[in-house]
């Protein structure tokens, strides 16, 4: 226990699923943290899966504040750098510094050939994915370099910023530049002693893939795949016998890249994939 005790994180994309489980994981070793949110649907996401909610926020708060950890949570998108910023600075102010960066919001949005996706679609994507870690790396950077103490960055990637990913043009395109992104923050940020990198999950039981339209992602040919239908053919993009990770699998990577374990670990790709990208 206490692997970032009196450290605290700003996590994006902190509702649910991998967001929370960060917050979660991270707080259960000590952290307080400045969690943010869009907890709104996105419009051209109801297709896929449905958005975050203010209730789930809430109960992000409600699961840190139980575990006798301070949390300051706020509405905000990752698209809005200024509304972003407000948010990290509201949450620096009364928590006094930050220490740990999880730029974790992301959609992911499939269906089409790279050349039947729409410029709309296109753009909603890059725009979370990619801008929006950008926009969370712009806010935070200038704390981190003038508290002096250094600190950890860890961007989400996927299995799909390694790997081509078929009917999933804008998502690859992202998750493949979160990882410029990284790299080169890892150089720039080096002397400061602030290390940054990716982590790159397979499938993780989550909204974000615990839905019917995924699911035809990878059975097309079936109109209402089950879930346990869809599990087979999950398990056999991995190479170890299971169909998804839980999400308190990338959380433990999340914690492992925070702590003082991995001091020197930067500009690193970390997969928690299940052999999915040995395949």
């Amino acid at each position: 226990m206490g692997r970032v005790e009196g450290k605290v994180a700003f996590i994006t994309g902190a509702a649910r699923g991998q967001g929370r489980s960060h917050a979660i994981r991270l707080a259960q070793e000590g952290a307080d943290i400045i969690a943010v949110d869009i907890a709104e649907s996105i419009p051209g996401m109801e297709r896929f899966y449905p958005g975050a909610t203010e209730d789930d926020l809430a109960e992000t708060v409600r699961q840190i504040e139980a575990l006798d950890r301070r949390i300051v949570a706020t509405k905000a998108d990752v698209r809005d750098f200024d509304g972003l910023k407000a948010a990290l600075d509201r949450g620096v102010a009364e928590l006094g510094h930050v220490d740990i960066v999880s730029a974790n919001a992301g959609i992911f949005m499939f269906g089409d050939q790279t050349q039947l996706v729409t410029d709309s679609d296109w753009q909603t994507v890059i725009d979370i994915n990619q801008t929006g870690v950008w926009h969370t790396a712009k806010a935070v950077i200038p704390h981190l370099i003038e508290q002096g103490t250094g600190g950890s960055m860890i961007l989400t990637s996927s299995t799909a910023g390694i790997m081509g990913t078929p009917n999933v043009a804008a998502y690859t395109a992202s998750k493949h530049a979160v990882v410029g992104i990284m790299k080169t923050l890892a150089l720039e940020l080096a002397p400061h002693s602030i290390r940054v990198n990716t982590v790159h999950p397979t499938g993780v039981a989550t909204n974000m893939i615990l839905n019917e339209a995924t699911f035809r992602l990878f059975m097309p040919d079936q109109e209402h795949p089950s879930q346990e239908e869809a599990a087979k053919v999950f398990q056999s993009t991995n190479a170890l016998p299971i169909p998804w990770v839980e999400p308190v699998d990338i959380s433990n990577a999340v914690l492992f890249l925070a702590s003082d374990e991995a001091r020197y670990i930067t500009g690193t790709q970390l997969k928690i994939d299940a052999g999915y990208t040995l395949k």
